[in-house]
């Protein structure tokens, strides 16, 4: 993702060390350091913040009103204030969207289409995530027009993620969704490993989780957000102002398929499958 934002720079003609410096700094999936990093940032003077997601960019903005803050990533800017609209930001932070809510009722039907005879699906989820609450909305209205049976697991709640693992054991669903949260790409290994050994099928919100194993996905292109971030920051930095930059909404999606765990599932997909899928990892 980084790369892809480098690259989108490189061809807007800046060299980092020539025209352009960048001081980064990474939390490494704990989202208490935020605060911190972004007060590091504000003391150092940046020019402008690139927030690589909606709780990056949070922090950034209590951190400060005044400096330009873009987000590459944001499930519902709208809904936890980091905008006061998609096409008036108003503020001093804009970006772009990662959450529509076609993605997860088009995660449902295509995992639906890869395996007929998927009626009772469990979800993993994180009610840490900034889009919870639009997520399981979306979640519920698609599994009640596809009359399947869904249960939640919140893996940022209670026993986590192994009391969901247990749970999930127990409760024998025939597949397993697992909803975009920064804790499910922190343990995007684990889950796919889980969902391996109980011969689950399983879709997910990002293709990196099939990446690390795990069976199918359905996403936005989380490298093109990064791309598209730079042109942002770009125009910022020539004078423009975030209130004036509508929030851009994702424009390109994948449909990802890992052939070697569904080898090692038992599973076939379907052929309308491979011939939509995007990309598929031997």
């Amino acid at each position: 993702m980084w790369q892809a934002f480098e690259k989108g720079f490189q061809d807007l003609g800046y060299v980092e060390g020539r025209n352009l410096i960048i001081e980064g700094r990474f939390a490494e999936g704990r989202e208490e350091r935020l605060p911190g990093l972004a007060a590091e940032l504000v003391a150092l003077k940046v020019d402008i913040i690139l927030a690589g997601n909606d709780l990056s960019a949070l922090a950034a903005k209590n951190a400060s009103g005044a400096i330009p803050i873009v987000f590459a990533l944001a499930g519902d800017p709208v809904g936890i204030g980091l905008v006061k609209s998609l096409a008036r930001p108003g503020g001093n932070v804009t970006g772009l969207a990662s959450f529509t809510e076609s993605t997860i009722a088009k995660q449902l039907e295509l995992l639906v289409e890869a395996f007929p005879g998927i009626r009772h699906v469990a979800v993993i989820h994180s009610s840490r995530a900034a889009a919870a609450s639009a997520q399981l909305t979306v979640l519920r209205d698609a599994s009640a027009k596809m009359k399947l049976r869904v249960e939640l697991h919140d893996m940022s709640a209670g026993p986590g993620l192994e009391g969901a693992f247990r749970t999930i054991a127990k409760a024998r669903p025939d597949a397993l969704q697992v909803l975009t949260s920064i804790p499910a790409f922190v343990e995007r290994e684990r889950i796919a490993q889980f969902a391996a050994a109980r011969s689950l099928p399983a879709v997910y919100g990002l293709s990196e989780h099939v990446e690390a194993g795990g069976l199918m996905s359905y996403s936005i292109s989380l490298t093109d957000n990064y791309r598209r971030a730079a042109g942002y920051v770009d125009k910022i930095l020539k004078g423009a102002k975030p209130a004036d930059l509508p929030v851009e909404q994702p424009s390109k999606f994948e449909l990802t398929v890992n052939l070697k765990t569904a080898r090692a599932l038992g599973r076939t997909f379907a052929p309308s499958i491979l011939l939509r899928a995007d990309r598929m990892i031997e």
